[in-house]
């Protein structure tokens, strides 16, 4: 039998994309398997989109303390073999589920896994394919500790084990652009992440989203984290890469350069 599954949402005031990301998950080809959407109070048209999907997934609804406290709140409340989260604007691809629960069913040491993913505009065709192949290239070396120079993982695209969180805990909510790198890293010291060599999730970047809007933070952030880490010999690669990193995420927003233009 596949393990079970268990997928959390966090969202707030997400009610233009969040109605395609529930569909992504509820339509996935796989029986064993819950959905728990965390929304921390939104005052848009998110719960009576919720409320179409009651019989379908759990919900809760209150404020919260953002994203990584709704994160937590829901890893504390699953009961499945395996964890995920998903944002309210990404999606997971079909057969997605599949894939997964049968690598873990085939590869009992593997305790979390990652696979590819592609970049969506709000409109929801591909953009940014310079980023996705610089990503693939990182991924495809498989070496846990290039992870301490780039964080080349796809958090919509990754899987652990839910017996993980007794040993590693819940995310670190001084983190607010990085928090799963920071868990990646955290995960990594003792366990190796595996790798699905197919595309399973897909990530919206738009104006307004946290990673568009505030990614020099967010980059500020990841080296910050790589130096608890790693030794002086890593911080300075990561440091060295964050500007090289910085510089082609900004180019590959130019028209005519990366797909379409956000």
């Amino acid at each position: 039998m596949l393990p079970k599954i268990s997928i959390i949402t966090p969202t707030l005031n997400q009610a233009q994309f969040i109605e395609e990301t529930i569909i992504s998950v509820l339509s996935q080809d796989y029986k064993n398997m819950e959905y728990i959407i965390i929304d921390g109070g939104s005052t848009d048209n998110t719960l009576s989109i919720l409320e179409k999907y009651r019989h379908r997934l759990e919900f809760i609804s209150e404020k919260d303390q953002g994203q990584v406290d709704a994160i937590n709140k829901g890893l504390k409340m699953v009961n499945g073999d395996i964890v995920a989260y998903i944002n309210s604007d990404d999606l997971y691809l079909p057969g997605t589920f599949i894939k997964v629960g049968r690598f873990f069913l085939e590869h009992d040491k593997a305790m979390i896994i990652t696979g590819k993913c592609l970049n969506i505009d709000s409109q929801g065709f591909e953009t940014r394919l310079l980023i996705k192949q610089y990503k693939n290239f990182w991924l495809t070396l498989n070496n846990d500790n290039f992870l301490k120079i780039a964080n080349y993982i796809s958090q919509p695209a990754t899987f652990w084990l839910r017996e993980l969180t007794k040993s590693v805990g819940f995310f670190n909510p001084e983190y607010r652009y990085a928090m799963d790198y920071d868990y990646w890293l955290r995960i990594a010291q003792k366990n190796k992440i595996y790798l699905i060599k197919e595309y399973l999730a897909k990530f919206r970047i738009y104006p307004t989203s946290i990673t568009s809007s505030n990614s020099k933070k967010q980059f500020e952030e990841e080296y910050n984290i790589a130096k608890e880490f790693s030794n002086s010999y890593y911080s300075f690669l990561h440091k060295l890469h964050a500007i090289t990193a910085y510089g082609l995420y900004k180019f590959s927003i130019n028209k005519g350069v990366d797909g379409n233009n956000n």
